[in-house]
């Protein structure tokens, strides 16, 4: 990735009300905006008629911009089809559970329906084709927020029931791997594989959600496929990576934001098709702004690459729950800077008039004119000039990896701990609680094999593993690692039965423990807190507990235990704590992995990285709207902004919702 920062937002003069380009570039300069993302949204007004192509307003902005050294990124726009599309085949839209969608929203298609496919490969050929050799276009994204729609078409069934012929073979095989023959649901015939929308097993089920996240790497890596025939060397590939919405709310809601590992999508298999990792990141902000759907999120899709990313989309003014306080949109650009992003751009430059997300403003409100978010964006422009490369290309060494797993998260939405109780809830759970004490973290696939360059690997609810994960884990502590899982982890194979063995399978010896009952806990608590949602029951065998249940009736059980195993240690959490006693637990693990706990805590936030330069920089990210004083931490270091230079244990003054880049001399 180039070392300058990248700086801008979505920009669609197709949707304009009047002709202001030369007016909107003039504003982008003076912010300090170096980089528009456009075309992603608008395939019917590029392509209005089958075949019949008009770029105008491409060749408009790419004009504008690259008179004014603006950089272009270009979005394909086959996430929204045209009703041409919709009315070319039936199967163009998808079939969910509830029947048949209809056109109009985004994202309602089988993107694996052939004429849809060839439309689309066709559509993105012509249109990089057309702008490829234009000297202010650095890069590509591939589609808009891909996921498989949750779409169940007979032509998906289909192609699902060749994979899993190609897979078993034969249907006595697959019977028996998914215990088909529970309520007679067992087959004679490939051709009595029944429909997939009213089974009621998990491992039919989770097996075609898993088929369709394949597919939609497969799509994403056509679409790469057919860019890269026309790119330039120095142009890049990406793609905008999103997350689960908070309680499955839907993003127009104020109560969805970034939460959680993707369902609908694998990152870890999509990202093969993408040269630079993307994502789009929304979070609550006024008083409910904490920084950890921003650092969650990044540290996620730094991790695919294990490289600095872009967040292609996050917000500006958005919802009137999101329109930030004064400070918090700076505050927000250099928390993504601190996870490793290599630059930020906001969805949008201008407020729509009309349509599904009128009221979904961007940098510009309705009347187009400059705003307090529009100026606290050109502070950050004017930053990012200055001041940028100290910033840029930050690079990230963590010692801990959190493991997450798709699998887990669709056999969890058919076996949950509780119903109030996710597995995105349980990884969160753990997550916050490490970016709160300021333990740094990968978040990496559960399937990677560089467990072992980590010293502490943290599994949240990991309930689906094979063989491969659970000797790669028992290896990584023999040899001296510090393993931490939470309740729910090493239940099931990935074709979600459970196993026949004791509990957690394959690790009892690991952990120096077993359980064969769970419960809901009732009046149960662990050091004198509730705990809530689910609570197994440990046996000790060499494990020490840590914490025992306070209940009359299972306080005889272990509810936290640690155990030497080789080298190494391994921490059982049993049941679902309050995070403060969570804390305490992690802050003890990261102990045992020699990792330094942090003086410091939420709402004092500390990112830490090397630079482009190879020298070591540290954010200090302040979550609140009180003036704080700290001291501090590091050896001899100097303001990025300010050049204000700071010994070790020297009083540092954080305004609220305050930013400090240091780095060291």
């Amino acid at each position: 990735m180039k070392q300058e920062l990248i700086f801008g937002a979505a920009y669609y003069d197709e949707y304009m009300p009047y002709d202001r380009l030369d007016k909107d570039v003039e504003m982008m300069k003076a912010a300090g905006i170096n980089t528009v993302r456009i075309a992603e949204s608008t395939w019917s007004t590029l392509e209005p008629r089958e075949g019949q192509y008009d770029f105008r307003h491409i060749d408009r902005v790419l004009e504008r911009m690259e008179k004014n050294g603006i950089q272009v990124i270009i979005g394909t726009m086959t996430y929204a089809i045209p009703s041409w599309l919709a009315k070319k085949n039936p199967d163009i839209l998808a079939v969910r559970k509830s029947g048949q969608a209809r056109y109009g929203a985004r994202q309602n298609m089988n993107i694996m329906n052939p004429v849809y496919r060839e439309c689309a490969g066709r559509t993105v050929r012509e249109l990089i084709r057309h702008v490829a050799l234009c000297p202010c276009v650095i890069g590509y994204q591939i589609d808009n927020e891909t996921k498989h729609y949750d779409a169940y078409n007979e032509s998906i069934q289909a192609g699902f029931k060749q994979y899993l012929k190609e897979r078993f073979q034969t249907v006595e095989a697959l019977n028996r791997a998914f215990g088909f023959s529970y309520w007679s649901n067992s087959i004679a015939d490939w051709d009595d594989l029944p429909d997939v929308r009213g089974t009621i097993n998990a491992s039919y089920g989770c097996e075609y959600e898993k088929y369709l996240r394949m597919k939609v790497s497969e799509f994403l890596e056509e679409q790469a496929d057919i860019v890269r025939e026309y790119k330039r060397e120095d142009q890049f590939l990406t793609h905008n990576f999103d997350f689960e919405w908070k309680k499955f709310g839907y993003a127009m809601s104020p109560d969805g934001y970034s939460y959680g590992v993707q369902p609908g999508c694998d990152h870890f298999l999509a990202s093969k098709a993408v040269d630079i990792a993307g994502t789009d990141i929304y979070h609550p902000t006024q008083d409910h702004l904490t920084g950890a759907e921003i650092a969650f999120c990044g540290d996620e899709i730094r991790s695919l690459k294990n490289d600095n990313y872009l967040v292609l989309e996050t917000q500006a003014q958005a919802f009137k729950e999101w329109l930030p306080y004064e400070g918090q949109l700076r505050l927000h650009a250099y928390s993504h800077l601190a996870s490793g992003a290599g630059g930020l751009m906001y969805w949008h430059w201008h407020s729509i008039h009309n349509s599904f997300e009128t009221y979904w403003k961007g940098l510009l409100s309705h009347d187009m004119e400059s705003n307090p978010t529009y100026e606290e964006a050109a502070v950050i422009g004017k930053e990012w000039k200055a001041h940028g490369k100290k910033m840029s290309g930050i690079k990230k060494r963590n010692r801990i990896a959190v493991l997450v797993s798709n699998e887990s998260l669709s056999a969890m939405k058919w076996f949950p701990a509780d119903c109030e109780l996710s597995y995105n809830d349980i990884v969160r759970w753990i997550y916050d609680s490490l970016y709160e004490i300021n333990l740094e973290c990968d978040i990496i696939s559960a399937y990677s094999e560089d467990i072992e360059k980590y010293d502490m690997t943290v599994v949240p609810a990991l309930y689906c593993v094979n063989k491969e994960i659970i000797e790669r884990l028992n290896k990584f502590v023999r040899k001296g690692g510090v393993l931490v899982s939470s309740f729910r982890s090493f239940v099931a194979d990935t074709d979600v039965k459970v196993f026949c063995g004791r509990q957690p399978y394959g690790m009892t010896e690991c952990f120096g423990m077993s359980y064969n009952q769970f419960t809901k806990p009732e009046n149960a608590k662990v050091f004198g807190k509730k705990c809530s949602f689910f609570m197994e029951l440990l046996r000790p065998e060499t494990a020490e507990v840590l914490y025992g249940y306070e209940d009359r009736n299972w306080g005889k059980y272990g509810a936290v235990s640690r155990n030497q195993y080789g080298k190494g240690s391994a921490y059982y959490i049993a049941t679902y704590l309050e995070k403060n006693v969570l804390k305490e637990i992690l802050k003890r693990a990261a102990a045992d992995a020699e990792i330094t706990i942090p003086e410091y805590q939420w709402p004092v936030t500390i990112r830490n990285g090397e630079n482009a330069e190879g020298k070591k920089i540290h954010f200090i990210l302040h979550y609140s709207p009180e003036e704080q004083n700290i001291n501090n931490p590091f050896e001899k270091v100097k303001e990025v902004f300010t050049g204000t230079e700071y010994d070790n244990g020297q009083t540092i003054k954080l305004a609220p919702w305050g930013v400090c880049v240091l780095e060291e001399k």
